[in-house]
């Protein structure tokens, strides 16, 4: 192990989290050989295979489930010490990795586009996926700052809100409910609905709001992306619970429609977090700065107002 390279525990890493060659090659900016060829000469350090691979299936094994423990540990404490020399300088250089949850890539990357012209010299990485993937993510020391709307009661961390961050019930233009003006919570539990997956921020906030009012909903599929929900609803195969930040192209062109649920829009917040434990470069204290500043603003003027009876 003394001959291995930080290159290859990066490699090594982005492979365990993808559980794919390619998609890790892909993240890294690297050819799949290239990526190939790093595991491979750090197998040949640790003496043992760390993936088993059966055709495109990759999985950890043993060793490299104990050794990918080891690699972050690395990782993280290097990138502290990176940050650290960053303090020491004055300088807003180096790497910010920023972790969001899927629904804030609706509004995120125009925020980052914005951040990038003001901070040039800031080399910038994005880390997705639910909400429990990202405070795995934040457990792990792997992300600087984690976009996202409920914060992680298990981990020490500071979660500062900067934007509202309604969610509403959503339907086909052409659904009997969207003509019938205020629509009962006990209404919906007539209605097919199409879930997002355990685990995500939003199928927590419905479930919140159904147990509040009372009342039980028929699932009739459970996916794990807006994209696919939103073409679900279209096609007229359910009704859903969506954040209103993920339907704002479908709203202008009048292909999905908000119901007026009584209690409805539910209003949470999007915050950024980071774990107390972590001391936060200069680049990433410049970018929680931005978003504090700029977040609300700028969700405001791309978003449709909430309506009047939005929900605490």
């Amino acid at each position: 192990m003394r001959n291995a390279t930080f290159r290859q525990l990066r490699v090594f890493s982005e492979v365990a989290r993808h559980l794919s060659f390619a998609r890790a090659a892909e993240a890294l900016h690297l050819t799949p050989p290239a990526v190939t060829m790093q595991v491979k000469e750090l197998e040949a350090h640790v003496g043992l295979p760390l993936f088993d691979r059966s055709g495109r299936q990759v999985a950890l094994t043993t060793a490299g489930e104990y050794m990918l423990v080891y690699a972050r540990r690395m990782l993280a404490t290097l990138k502290d010490a990176e940050d650290a020399a960053a303090r020491l300088k004055g300088v807003e250089l180096g790497q910010l990795v920023i972790g969001m949850v899927s629904t804030a890539k609706y509004f995120l990357p125009k925020l980052l586009a914005r951040f990038r012209e003001e901070h040039p010299g800031v080399d910038i990485r994005l880390a997705v996926g639910n909400r429990e993937q990202l405070v795995a993510l934040l457990h792990a020391g792997e992300v600087d700052i984690a976009i996202m709307g409920r914060p992680p009661k298990e981990l020490a961390t500071r979660a500062e809100p900067f934007a509202a961050h309604p969610h509403v019930f959503v339907a086909p233009p052409g659904h009997a409910l969207v003509h019938a003006g205020t629509v009962l919570p006990g209404q919906l539990g007539d209605q097919p609905f199409l879930m997002r997956e355990s685990g995500s921020g939003t199928r927590a906030a419905l479930e919140q709001f159904l147990e509040a009012q009372h009342v039980t909903v028929s699932t009739a599929m459970e996916m794990s992306s807006n994209e696919t929900i939103k073409q679900a609803v279209m096609a007229g195969m359910g009704l859903s619970f969506l954040s209103l930040h993920t339907i704002g192209l479908e709203q202008r062109h009048g292909l999905i429609a908000v119901l007026d649920v009584r209690g409805a829009p539910v209003v949470r917040a999007w915050n950024c977090v980071h774990t107390l434990s972590k001391l936060l470069s200069p680049a990433a204290e410049a970018f929680r700065y931005f978003m504090l500043e700029r977040g609300e603003r700028f969700l405001a003027a791309e978003f449709s107002p909430v309506p009047e009876n939005a929900a605490p």
